[in-house]
């Protein structure tokens, strides 16, 4: 075989060996990148999951503060009437009382609700007949109590609340999910800088993908978790 020849193959099997330092940079490279594209991916799988999380927790909330803002509704409705009831129970008794028609003024006094049976006894208490300054009804005594009314304001601040977690819990989803897209991000350009054969163009990629990898798990981690 010509020494020419020989020369050439010589050559070409030095190419395909390749210069074992950058060999081993090309490898360093590699494991760099499949470490970072490891980390990414379940990052990226963790924000979606938790962002899901708290989305789930947000419909849950906003659900519970309708069903009670409808409860505390009914409620209303039901504790408005009972009132009316009460009081035009009371107007009539005063017409029966003002006419000395006891028996009539007997049965008016039971047909008032317990609640407002005490709120009546207090306020006869003061002798309202004779004290024309005393409280005008036992509507205004403060023993008068309407469960179903308070029952309706109690419903109506446990639905503020719920709703207003719910509105936290949403803010807490989209946080959730803008890291996602955050970390989708840097997948795609680690994915990117594999596609270059140069060297430095690669690494810096690399580079800016690592650091807003770790901001963006910086971040993450902080979030509020269920």
């Amino acid at each position: 075989m010509p020494e020419g020849m020989n020369i050439e193959i010589a050559h070409k099997l030095a190419e395909s060996e390749g210069d074992p330092s950058k060999t081993s940079h090309v490898a360093l490279l590699e494991i760099a990148e499949a470490t970072v594209l490891a980390l990414i991916a379940v990052a990226t799988a963790w924000s979606g999951y938790h962002a899901a999380k708290w989305d789930g927790h947000q419909a849950f909330l906003y659900g519970t503060a309708t069903r009670l803002r409808v409860e505390a509704a009914v409620d209303a409705t039901e504790g408005g009437q009972q009132r009316l009831m009460d009081v035009v129970t009371f107007n009539t008794w005063i017409e029966a009382h003002e006419t000395k028609d006891e028996k009539l003024a007997a049965i008016y006094l039971r047909r008032f609700s317990p609640e407002y049976r005490v709120a009546f006894d207090a306020w006869l208490k003061t002798e309202p007949f004779r004290n024309a300054d005393d409280l005008p009804g036992p509507t205004f005594m403060p023993e008068y109590h309407n469960a179903l009314l308070e029952k309706s304001a109690k419903a109506n601040k446990e639905a503020s609340t719920a709703f207003t977690e719910g509105t936290e819990a949403r803010e807490i989803s989209e946080k959730y999910v803008r890291g996602t897209v955050l970390l989708a991000t840097i997948l795609f350009l680690v994915a990117l800088a594999q596609r270059f054969k140069i060297r430095k163009v690669r690494v810096g990629l690399l580079l800016v993908a690592a650091a807003l990898m770790l901001y963006a798990l910086a971040n993450v981690a902080t979030y509020p978790r269920l």
